[in-house]
């Protein structure tokens, strides 16, 4: 199976880069941090290079202190979180407004069930600002209130896969919990050491 691993930036996946040579089916593509880089970078990748997966990895930050730090979870549907319109107090998707589309879910290949079966599963928002202001946060928990994760990527690796008939997961790896901006309550390591852990055993099965 001919599978590209995309992640946003190369040391979120530097231990399994180092065993590439062990994974010769597997492609990488470094698309940059946020949605337009990956939509722009995966989408031009894609037109002369044809896949049977798109695997996207990478850290998150988690709406539930329920999860742990370091936890790997599995994205099973994503969303522009910003795509719309406001009005008033009111967020109105995409959707309501009749121009497009905001909500993408996960096309894992049908003979991975089994193999994907152990993972914990969770939806996420895409966003081109991290939140970090209560406020914010409070209406993010009100509008989306099943969401667990964010990341700056995710959604567009989800969009340009389907537009392309390919199957696609997400992996995401916790690094810090959504709060006021605090880095001491990070443990980026851990969580970069997690993913590939859960990575690496997911391409060796």
């Amino acid at each position: 199976m001919k599978t590209l691993i995309v992640a946003a930036t190369s040391f979120e996946i530097q231990p399994f880069l180092e065993k590439k040579q062990d994974y010769p089916s597997c492609e990488i593509l470094i698309t940059g941090v946020g949605m337009t880089n990956t939509a722009y970078q995966l989408g031009k990748h894609l037109v002369s290079n044809p896949y049977d997966l798109i695997i996207n990895a990478g850290i998150a930050g988690s709406f539930d202190k329920n999860l742990m730090i370091g936890e790997v979870l599995l994205i099973t549907e994503d969303r522009f979180a910003e795509l719309g319109a406001e009005d008033g107090e009111t967020f109105l998707p995409i959707e309501t407004l009749g121009f497009g589309q905001s909500v993408y879910i996960a096309t894992p290949p049908p003979d991975w069930n089994t193999r994907l079966d152990s993972y914990k599963k969770c939806t996420a928002i895409t966003v081109n600002k991290v939140h970090g202001h209560e406020q914010t946060i409070e209406d993010i928990n009100r509008l989306f209130p099943s969401v667990s994760l964010e990341s700056m990527e995710g959604a567009a690796v989800f969009m340009a896969a389907g537009e392309e008939n390919i199957p696609v997961i997400q992996l995401r790896s916790i690094s810090n919990y959504v709060e006021r901006r605090n880095r001491e309550n990070w443990n980026i390591p851990l969580a970069i050491k997690n993913l590939n852990v859960q990575l690496l055993d997911l391409l060796s099965k």
